[in-house]
């Protein structure tokens, strides 16, 4: 859908079309609600959600609502909000079974004797992650989608960029609104495939864009997670929260060409060990108790450890002569698409260990949210990877990604809903007093080979210096750098021409720089922030 040029008004817009942003657009459709959910992707199952291969936690055999609450803070490093990790692990379950299981129909795994097959990643202490086969997160995706595209209340709009958030504060023609002790979200201005700008006005807004990963040179995400949310909200006076915990996946497939690919962590709760060159296990010298299962930020300083020390460019996974599923499930079958991915350079793994490195992942931080997914912004919502509840803290726990995006998407659609059926957000004067986008240049000076190159700087600013390992050196070299290239971009888009591939580049410029601003004021290594001193 791509509607007319102008002003539109909807109860509720969502922004993102992963888990989170789907979840909470069934469940307000479901209550009656109308809304529009936006993507800039063509496609709107072109997201990290469709991307992600291990799985969901769901309630393993002898599981507890406690054992996952102890994993998720022990994996933390201390800076979990203790009551959003009670919070995921007591509705998690229920949310699963009701939303993926009941209503989407996903079609998890199953072991021969038809029930759910439970799979056991890093730093978890019992199996309680169900799976379909190692693309669980594209199975997800497309039995969600196609429940909001049955929707009648749902309207999916393509190819449509969110540029900036509506506040009254910020854009309202009434000057009164600019005394009101809490900023009222209005919506968003919105950039179509076309050019057009369109001014979406709405009681309620859901920020669902995902994390941050594309800012670095290597990454297991999407071209587009460059953090537009955070940046929007960070624009409109929301608070924002841990920025500096970007967490890095330990082991995505190293070859010389194209993006990392992942080789999801289950391959590791199946069994397989971490090597050398030589062959020799190394992780019991860095995590003697859990070895290869250690929370992830362990695992990847211990393989840029072992990678700088020996010299070479890479470690190896090695799956073929550890996996633990023999005489159940063969590795190829229960590896499907790592397996196709392999082959192609020429990569058994079956028979041979998978040359891995680290690479950019998971965005810890984010726009700070309640439990219900309420920012400090009156009616603007922040849900899955965009937000900051506090969950996973320093460190993500591995598969809670997926559940915290069900479990928020679903809550702050019942807050919204609740809500609406009080009565009116707002009183229609204020959507009034809100003009339409006034573009900041209009000059055709966009050139695409300066947008590149532009990018370039940012990702190898971004991995070079504001990646795995920190120095206060690498970080005052960051944020000097961004800045200069922020304010460059700042005087190139007040002249030219608005699209969507310069709103990317701004929204990442600024989202680059909140990052490596808050790496270099926090000197304490935690989880996945480590500094070097």
């Amino acid at each position: 859908m791509s509607p007319a040029a102008g002003r539109i008004r909807v109860p509720a817009l969502v922004i993102g079309t992963g888990i989170a942003g789907l979840t909470a657009a069934l469940a307000l459709a479901k209550r009656g609600v109308r809304v529009l959910l936006l993507t800039k992707a063509d496609d709107p199952g072109d997201c990290n959600t469709a991307w992600a291969q291990g799985g969901i936690i769901y309630f393993g055999r002898k599981d507890s609502s406690a054992s996952l609450v102890k994993d998720i803070l022990a994996a933390g490093a201390g800076l979990c909000n203790a009551e959003a990790v009670r919070f995921l692990a007591q509705e998690g379950p229920r949310v699963v079974e009701e939303i993926l299981i009941g209503d989407a129909g996903v079609p998890f795994s199953r072991t021969r004797q038809g029930d759910l097959d439970f799979t056991r990643e890093g730093a978890h202490s019992v199996a309680r992650i169900v799976h379909s086969a190692d693309a669980t997160g594209k199975a997800i995706e497309i039995a969600l989608l196609a429940r909001v595209k049955a929707e009648k209340n749902v309207k999916i709009w393509t190819g449509a960029t969110a540029i900036d958030l509506i506040t009254a504060r910020h854009h309202s023609t009434d000057v009164q609104q600019r005394y009101a002790l809490q900023d009222p979200c209005l919506g968003a201005y919105v950039l179509d495939a076309s050019g057009s700008v369109h001014t979406v006005l709405a009681d309620f807004t859901i920020l669902a864009t995902g994390g941050v990963g594309r800012l670095f040179l290597h990454t297991t995400n999407t071209r587009h997670a460059i953090g537009d949310g955070l940046t929007m909200a960070a624009r409109a006076g929301a608070a924002v929260l841990n920025l500096e915990y970007v967490q890095f996946h330990p082991t995505t497939l190293y070859h010389p060409d194209g993006d990392r690919f992942l080789i999801s962590e289950a391959l590791r709760g199946e069994g397989a060990v971490l090597v050398n060159r030589s062959g020799k296990a190394f992780m019991q010298r860095y995590d003697r108790e859990r070895k290869d299962l250690a929370p992830r930020d362990v695992v990847t300083r211990a393989i840029v450890e072992e990678m700088t020390t020996r010299g070479e460019p890479c470690v190896y996974l090695d799956l073929a002569h550890n996996y633990e599923g023999k005489g159940k499930v063969p590795i190829r079958d229960r590896f499907p698409t790592i397996a196709a991915t392999c082959a192609k350079f020429g990569i058994d793994i079956a028979t041979e260990p998978i040359p891995v490195v680290p690479a950019a992942h998971y965005f810890c931080g984010g726009v700070l949210a309640d439990l219900e997914g309420k920012t400090t912004i009156r009616n603007l919502y922040a849900v899955g990877e965009t937000s900051c509840t506090g969950l996973h803290g320093a460190n993500r726990l591995a598969s809670t990604s997926l559940l915290e995006g069900l479990v928020w998407g679903a809550h702050a659609a019942r807050s919204i809903a609740d809500r609406i059926e009080k009565g009116p957000a707002f009183p229609p004067s204020m959507f009034r007093a809100i003009p339409d986008w006034r573009a900041p240049g209009d000059a055709q000076n966009e050139d695409p080979a300066l947008i590149q190159q532009d990018w370039t700087t940012i990702r190898n600013t971004m991995w070079n210096y504001v990646g795995i390992v920190r120095t206060g050196e690498r970080l005052g070299r960051a944020v000097a750098d961004i800045r200069d290239l922020e304010k460059r971009l700042s005087r190139f888009y007040h002249e030219t021409k608005i699209s969507r591939e310069i709103v990317d580049l701004i929204h990442g410029v600024h989202a680059s720089h909140l990052i490596a601003q808050a790496a270099l004021k926090n000197p304490v290594s935690r989880g996945c922030h480590y500094r070097r001193n």
